[in-house]
Order: C-alpha cells, then sequence, then structure tokens
C-alpha cells in the first residue's frame, strides 16, 4: 500500500530544495518575490514546482508544463534533487 503524499512533505522538500540551490527560503520579502525561490503552487486540485524569476511575482515550473498530482510532484521532485546532489 503506498503512503499519501502530504502538503507537509512537499514543503520540506521544497525547503530542502532551497538550501541546497542557496536559494532564498522565503517566497515573499517586504512586497517583492525573492527571485530564485522554489516554492509549491497549488491550483485546480493539483500542485508544481514553481520558481521565482523576476520581483514582480513571476514563476516558471521547472519540473513539468502544469499542475499534477501530488505524488507526481513528490517523484519528480526527488529526481531532480538527486541530480543536484550528484552535481554539488
Amino acid at each position: 500500500m503506498t503512503q499519501r503524499i502530504t502538503d507537509k512533505q512537499l514543503d520540506s522538500l521544497c525547503e530542502y530544495l532551497n538550501t541546497i540551490t542557496k536559494s532564498p527560503t522565503a517566497p515573499w520579502a517586504d512586497g517583492r518575490a525573492n527571485v530564485g525561490n522554489y516554492h509549491i503552487g497549488r491550483a485546480y486540485g493539483g500542485v508544481c514546482l514553481h520558481r521565482h524569476v523576476n520581483e514582480g511575482g513571476g514563476v516558471n515550473c521547472p519540473l513539468s508544463h502544469g499542475y499534477s498530482t501530488k505524488r507526481e510532484l513528490y517523484n519528480a521532485m526527488q529526481a531532480f534533487i538527486k541530480g543536484l546532489e550528484v552535481t554539488l
């Protein structure tokens, strides 16, 4: 039986990703987006890894082109982090 993936698990992975990439840990500061910050976007009943690309809050999705299930995102983030750890 598979374990349910929670928001807390995704947020924890995101925090770790920000740490190993030396990215800002908070998405926003003083009304401006922290460029480079990874955070979880939630919409349409799904989740997506977002990364701020400008101070206005624009984001890109480095792992996908849209929202997916928590399990799909969790697995993709695990693979992404493992790849980063190999190169760091």
